[in-house]
């Protein structure tokens, strides 16, 4: 999903107009509606301190906005082909599910993910076992790492896999 579609997801998320997130964050109130629509539509493309502010606006950490490109399924098919390369992504059947794993035997960038999905394992058997609440579990999700107690911290280049995979897209153009 591109940042446009991630900001007019979470504007409904919490129930705000445009022009009260335009305003919120900065923008004209004549003009904060047009400003909005024009980042959410993909016309305009926020920079980095707007990416920040939207983000507080909206009760998100900025990575939560700033996602890399999977709007169309052959961009999401490519991510997880990149993610199977990168970080030892496979995929298996078990009990006629499709199921994705991590490969072990990948090396130390397998276990780092791993060690990444763990703490994001935890919250959503949390949920289902009724511990949290789908509000306490969107909020984890949404601020993450921030609210990641696991102080496992890697850096991941999702940067460099979002212009790989926007490149890709552009070479080999999809219908959705």
């Amino acid at each position: 999903m591109a940042i446009g579609e991630r900001i007019h997801f979470f504007r409904l998320m919490r129930g705000m107009t445009q022009k009260y997130l335009g305003t919120a964050v900065g923008f004209p109130e004549r003009s904060a509606d047009v400003r909005l629509a024009q980042y959410e539509t993909g016309t305009r493309t926020p920079k980095a301190d707007l990416t920040r502010a939207l983000a507080q606006v909206l009760d998100v950490s900025p990575y939560a906005l700033d996602v890399p490109d999977i709007d169309t399924y052959t961009g999401l098919m490519h991510t997880l082909f990149t993610l199977e390369d990168l970080y030892g992504l496979t995929i298996s059947d078990i009990d006629g599910d499709i199921c994705l794993r991590v490969n072990r035997k990948k090396g130390k960038d397998a276990y780092r993910l791993l060690d990444l999905l763990r703490p994001w394992k935890e919250q959503a058997a949390k949920l289902s076992a009724g511990e949290i609440s789908q509000e306490e579990y969107d909020k984890w999700r949404y601020h993450y790492p921030e609210f990641d107690t696991s102080h496992i911290r890697v850096k991941v280049p999702s940067q460099e896999l979002s212009d790989f995979i926007v490149k890709a897209l552009k070479d080999h153009p999809d219908d959705k």
